[in-house]
């Protein structure tokens, strides 16, 4: 990912595996969408949060960037108030390189 990224020091290991799976996803829209979240949010996130955020990994990046463009309707497992938070955070523009 290029831009900004913020460091994983003083993260814990879940969290530095998560900031890192978050800018390799290979799909380059999707390493921007979650990682420059991550990059903003992740030390922050609650265990709760962390929790629904790493679960929104494991789905193949297409389908999460169907469901962030809302051309696909987002499982119940997914759309939680975390994921909500992810998609307000880029229609802020916070998302979006200096």
């Amino acid at each position: 990912m290029s831009g900004n990224e913020r460091s994983s020091d003083g993260l814990d290991t879940r969290r530095r595996r998560i900031l890192f799976r978050s800018r390799h996803r290979g799909m380059r829209e999707m390493d921007l969408i979650l990682g420059r979240f991550a990059d903003a949010e992740l030390a922050g996130l609650s265990e709760t949060e962390v929790d629904a955020f790493e679960a929104l990994l494991d789905p193949q990046d297409q389908m999460v960037f169907s469901w962030i463009c809302g051309t696909e309707p987002v499982p119940a497992e997914h759309d939680t108030d975390l994921f909500r938070r992810i998609i307000a955070f880029h229609a802020s523009g916070r998302g979006l390189p200096d």
